[in-house]
């Protein structure tokens, strides 16, 4: 990989590290545990991250994301499923040109470097919901969550919720809470 000034994929690959860590370390016993993301349990939350997976990286190829469903069912091994959908999208972010490229994603047509922008936010916010659950909060990274929030403040706003845009309002939060909780309270959570 290149490493361009503004380039946002090893900002990515750090919200994909460390989801793939929260994915591969949740057990059995936390599948049906409620998450802050109050459509989902554990179970169905794990489903929706193999589906970011998937739908970046057919986004980034020139496919329609919403040719997958918003939950992927069925899988009995989540974090295998994972890691070879990760190969996948880890091979498409080795081509440069793939900043870019027009992408089509749920919710708006964007070039592949803002649409992996996005995508950093929806991975960041999904391990906090994960973690959340599972009571591993300290397993998150709070430099990527100060670095991500700039950016999902910009893609996600304030006044422009529900429709395409699946966010609850913004959570009034203390201006010294933690970057993590700051993240998902902008995202619609209640912390």
């Amino acid at each position: 990989m290149t490493n361009l000034e503004n380039d946002p994929r090893p900002l990515f690959i750090r919200a994909l590290d460390q989801a793939q860590e929260l994915i591969t370390t949740t057990g059995p016993d936390d599948l049906d545990l409620p998450t802050p993301c109050t459509e989902y349990d554990v179970r169905t939350l794990l489903g929706h991250l193999l589906t970011v997976a998937a739908r970046i990286d057919l986004a980034l190829n020139g496919g329609d994301p919403l040719a997958i469903p918003v939950v992927t069912t069925g899988v009995d091994d989540v974090p295998a499923a994972w890691k070879e959908r990760r190969v996948a999208l880890d091979t498409t972010l080795t081509d440069d040109s793939v900043l870019g490229r027009i992408c089509k994603l749920p919710w708006a047509t964007l070039p592949g470097a803002a649409a992996i922008g996005a995508y950093t936010g929806e991975l960041a916010t999904h391990a906090w919901d994960l973690a959340a659950a599972t009571g591993r909060r300290d397993a998150l990274d709070d430099n990527l969550a100060s670095r991500v929030l700039p950016m999902v403040r910009q893609f996600v706003p304030a006044d422009q919720r529900g429709g395409h845009m699946p966010f609850g309002p913004v959570v009034e939060v203390a201006a010294d809470v933690a970057p993590y909780e700051q993240l998902a309270a902008w995202q619609g959570r209640q912390i």
